[in-house]
């Protein structure tokens, strides 16, 4: 599977299927095509161009009957569901955040905050969204054994790099990347420290990306 990073919380797994997750991109550009989008929450920077894409849309109930008005094709769940969609599996974890949607403007409900433990070509990789930390997330390792695990680490309106540090240990995934910083000044991090004292306490790797980088990671490359 090749994941790229396009800033923020965006994301695009490459494998079997192209899946974009949480199309928002910071330089406002996005030469992709996905067959498959997937929606963490509603806030704008996170639903980004998902209207836009017109690709089938995973998302919470309400975030997909809102794109679902705007001809968006959807795949509506709710946290704990899972679903199938053209081969690849998606499971809604719980999130600890708010959410609305901004882009219909003042007191739209957008449902819960999730994540997503996606399933492709025999990795499984879980996208926290924007979250807290909590203790659950070990039942996300117990669960579902992800792989790969992308994090927010910005703090403010997430967790950041301590509580981050123990989210990357309840959850387990072998590789952690680190997202949902650097975007704005409130959500600046220095991120080589959070990647050294997880390396040195743990046998977790961390990669870290600059926003458009790619990695390439085969089931072989963890172990199994």
């Amino acid at each position: 599977m090749k994941l790229t990073w396009f800033g923020h919380s965006c994301f695009l797994l490459e494998g079997s299927k192209k899946i974009l997750i949480d199309p928002f991109v910071p330089s406002g550009t996005l030469d992709v095509e996905p067959d498959i989008v997937a929606v963490t929450h509603a806030h704008a920077d996170h639903l980004g161009m998902a209207a836009e894409l017109r690709a089938t849309t995973v998302a919470v109930n309400e975030v997909a009957r809102y794109l679902a008005r705007q001809d968006v094709p959807t795949e509506p769940m709710n946290i704990g569901g899972t679903i199938t969609v053209d081969g690849v599996r998606f499971t809604m974890t719980p999130a600890l955040h708010s959410s609305w949607l901004e882009d219909a403007g003042p007191g739209f409900y957008g449902g819960v905050a999730a994540g997503y433990v996606i399933v492709m070509d025999d990795l499984r990789v879980y996208h926290a969204g924007d979250t807290g930390l909590f203790s659950d997330m070990q039942l996300i390792r117990d669960l579902y054994r992800p792989d790969i695990a992308l994090l927010p680490i910005g703090g403010r309106y997430t967790m950041g790099p301590d509580e981050a540090m123990i989210a990357a240990q309840y959850i387990g995934a072998k590789v952690v990347i680190p997202i949902h910083y650097g975007t704005f000044p409130a959500i600046e991090q220095d991120v080589q420290p959070f990647k050294h004292a997880l390396e040195r306490t743990t046998a977790i790797r961390v990669e870290i990306l600059a926003p458009g980088d790619s990695l390439e990671i085969k089931p072989d490359d963890l172990g199994r």
